[in-house]
């Protein structure tokens, strides 16, 4: 099934990416690593509910998160719904999102994902990644930007950092090996590695 751009995405990234670089001065390195086109997830750290926004601002490129399905509820339903969103089921093993995200990559869109699948947690740390990241690639063939984010989202701090790394492969069958591979690399980018 051919899958659509997200008109009102395409609509507000312009404006959220002036309002980030103006209130929060993020600093962005490591974003000619995302390809210009084709299929490619981009992965990382999740620190606040604003990294969605910042991750928008980085590229001109439709990112196709995959999101908490709660979000779907009242007036916010007709704006995720419309924002390329995939909902997420986050208290059973939801086939279906991935299912929907692998017809994304196979129709060479990006994929937005944060492997821990919460921000509840202490800072500066991370919980063990979710096997979904690594599924979806495995079965798409697609490589994976692994991206780290630091700092905080406090107006004008100059401290906020998203940083992308270089692409990685799924190449190996033993996908617990290769979760906790891209954990490594996440962890060596937030520490500036």
């Amino acid at each position: 099934m051919k899958q659509k751009e997200a008109l009102l995405y395409k609509i507000v990234r312009p404006i959220i990416s002036v309002l980030f670089k103006f209130l929060y001065t993020p600093k962005i390195i490591g974003k000619e690593n995302i390809p210009k086109d084709g299929k490619i997830i981009l992965a990382g750290n999740h620190t606040n509910n604003f990294d969605c926004l910042l991750l928008m601002s980085s590229t001109k490129r439709c990112i196709h998160f995959l999101a908490k399905d709660e979000l779907w509820k009242g007036i916010k339903k007709i704006i995720f719904g419309n924002m390329g969103l995939i909902p997420v089921n986050r208290r059973m093993k939801d086939h279906n999102a991935l299912t929907v995200a692998e017809e994304y990559l196979n129709n060479e869109k990006v994929i937005g994902i944060f492997p821990e699948g919460t921000t509840e947690k202490e800072v500066g740390k991370m919980l063990p990644f979710k096997m979904g990241v690594i599924k979806m690639a495995k079965d798409t063939n697609t490589q994976i930007v692994p991206f780290s984010i630091t700092g905080s989202y406090k107006l004008f701090s100059k401290d906020l950092t998203l940083k992308f790394g270089n692409t990685i492969s799924i190449t190996n069958d033993n996908l617990e090996s290769e979760k906790k591979k891209l954990e490594k690399t996440i962890e060596q980018l937030m520490r500036g590695e």
